[in-house]
């Protein structure tokens, strides 16, 4: 049933592929030489010059805002299913889905103000963000406690009449870096006396409220990833309007829930096109090297390694098509274990293959004269980001034992 894309997401596929062959691939140079001048003239987090550039192109061509479904502030939004093959495309250079303002934490980001904020919110914030105007972050991990379990959030959010006041440390904090970076979402804990998944709320932060301060940016395996950046953030008695609160006390994991659906499926789909473009390297690599004398390409285990790869990405291509078409036909809470099963499926498949493709690559796939070092440590990344591995094996584990407690229970009437 997902063989095909449809009509639509055929067409826009057709002029992305177009629009990454005329404009994305041939600057990919140009963006890396941009940025280590940008860092050695002392301004590393001001905005791509060229991601600016590109950003009117892509919006005449109709490729922008793609990724948000049923909203009037979007009305080029598609849904999970169609925007996937879209996703992956974009997966295939790291810095791409700004260009087509489809980048995270964006893109979770406008979904939950478009889905909780209020007309005011949206107003003041989706707006600008819908138009590439500004940035922003998501602030939940924190660096004193193990946020894969998010009950632990310390990050204090007091009423203090019309006025929250927040008190808290956040890191690895993505978007924080940029220098468009304008709102920040921050989870923190409203009342610690409440049930266990009802003490936590999400409230919005302006970036340059008083009280806020980048303590300092965290790298990556050595990655920068400036503009965007990973930020540790303090939060100060910082100061909003009550009205900032979003959803009500004690939502934000009913948020959470809305918010990290789309965005870790969004992770799974930009992946899988990661590994698709470690395969095709892999592949020319292979082709064009001989070594005991014959091509690599015709020694058995490469061969091995080349069948393996493809089966694993059309799988996991699969799995996360079925998960996004599932999202859209039943909501984010029924697909929760083909969420799970997916951000546990494609990353590990992709960090299999991209390594596979260093390999091929000897030294020189290690190295800055190719994208597979900086595509790994992507990769990697993506198996903590959005929950770490364990918690999805946890949770698709809880569902399975769930299903069988069920049947045993019917049959014994």
């Amino acid at each position: 049933m997902f063989a095909e894309p449809s009509a639509r997401t055929r067409d826009l596929l057709d002029r992305m592929h177009a629009f990454f062959e005329r404009h994305i691939y041939p600057n990919e140079a140009r963006y890396h030489d941009e940025r280590h001048a940008a860092a050695k003239a002392g301004k590393e987090w001001s905005r791509s010059a060229l991601v600016e550039e590109l950003k009117p192109i892509a919006r005449a061509a109709d490729l922008w805002n793609m990724f948000l479904p049923h909203s009037a502030h979007a009305p080029t939004g598609l849904s999970n299913l169609d925007y996937a093959p879209l996703c992956e495309v974009m997966g295939r250079v790291s810095w791409s889905g700004e260009v087509f303002n489809c980048s995270a934490p964006d893109t979770g980001n406008m979904e939950t103000i478009e889905r909780y904020g209020s007309d005011e919110h949206k107003a003041r914030w989706l707006v600008p963000l819908l138009a590439g105007e500004i940035r922003s972050a998501f602030l939940m991990t924190e660096p004193a406690v193990a946020s894969s379990d998010a009950t632990n959030i310390q990050c204090s959010i007091r009423r203090d009449g019309e006025h929250y006041v927040i008190n808290g440390r956040k890191w690895f904090s993505s978007g924080a870096g940029a220098d468009n970076c304008a709102i920040f979402i921050v989870m923190g804990k409203t009342d610690p006396e409440a049930p266990r998944h009802a003490q936590q709320s999400m409230i919005l932060v302006p970036r340059d409220a008083a009280g806020v301060t980048v303590v300092r940016h965290l790298t990556v395996f050595g990655y920068s990833h400036a503009p965007h950046g990973h930020m540790e953030v303090a939060l100060e008695n910082v100061r909003v309007p009550a009205s900032n609160i979003l959803l009500g006390e004690g939502r934000g994991f009913e948020i959470a829930q809305g918010r990290l659906g789309p965005g870790r499926i969004h992770h799974c789909m930009r992946s899988i096109g990661a590994a698709e473009r470690a395969l095709e390297m892999m592949c020319d690599r292979l082709q064009t090297r001989t070594a005991f004398g014959k091509e690599l390409s015709a020694q058995s285990i490469w061969a091995e390694r080349i069948a393996e790869s493809r089966c694993m990405i059309d799988q996991a291509r699969l799995l996360t098509l079925n998960a996004a078409h599932k999202m859209d036909v039943a909501g984010n809470k029924a697909a929760a274990a083909e969420i799970a099963m997916i951000k546990v499926a494609a990353p590990n498949m992709s960090c299999k293959v991209v390594d596979w493709a260093i390999q091929a690559h000897g030294a020189a796939g290690i190295s800055q004269d190719f994208w597979l070092a900086e595509a790994y440590a992507h990769e990697r990344t993506v198996r903590i980001v959005d929950g770490p591995d364990e918690v999805h094996r946890n949770a698709i584990a809880k569902l399975e034992l769930a299903k069988r407690s069920a049947v045993r229970k019917a049959r014994l009437g």
